[in-house]
């Protein structure tokens, strides 16, 4: 009995006495360590003369002050190549990933977006939110208002009031209107 236990636990025994192989275990110092390899005693060199510090890449930029064609075109161009693959060209969530098995993502023009605050818009573009990832590194924080402008002009487009627009837009409208009933 006892040799048969004593083979049990030797193979447990070697297990227990290795040493993880990988940088895991090295030998190192932490930052500011002292050290007698360098001549000042620490283990952190300080930088090189002239060395510029890095810097977050998009510091965040406050909204702006008027919202205008160019920025309205330029956040129309943008959403087309990050947004419109998930949520659409008309922002209803029905973008190209939905019909491919993918998470179905929030309409822009229904439901609690449409009360949403700006910033909302703005920290889900810049961390992401639920299935949707960062876009920080993609979207400028400039051309993330300009997205959350053209969102915002999504919303107002889906739900408008015919009466209400000029009657040249109204004409323009029902010439559509007729042209994808023909079709």
């Amino acid at each position: 009995m006892r040799p048969r236990l004593v083979l049990l636990l030797l193979p447990l025994l070697a297990v227990a006495a290795c040493k993880r192989q990988d940088m895991y275990t090295q030998d190192r110092s932490q930052t500011w360590d002292r050290n007698a390899f360098f001549a000042n005693g620490t283990s952190m060199r300080h930088p090189v003369a002239g060395t510029v510090a890095r810097v977050a890449p998009n510091p965040p930029a406050a909204a702006p002050a008027t919202i205008d064609a160019a920025l309205l075109a330029r956040g129309q161009e943008r959403f087309g190549i990050f947004c419109t693959p998930c949520h659409g060209r008309a922002g209803n969530g029905e973008g190209m990933i939905v019909q491919r098995g993918f998470t179905h993502p929030p309409s822009f023009v229904e439901g609690k977006l449409r009360q949403a605050k700006t910033q909302v818009f703005y920290d889900a573009i810049t961390n992401g939110y639920g299935a949707m990832y960062s876009f920080a590194d993609r979207l400028s924080p400039a051309d993330r208002w300009a997205v959350i402008a053209y969102i915002r002009a999504l919303q107002l487009s889906q739900n408008a009031d015919v009466a209400s627009l000029p009657a040249e837009d109204r004409a323009q409208l029902e010439a559509s209107a007729r042209q994808e009933a023909a079709k």
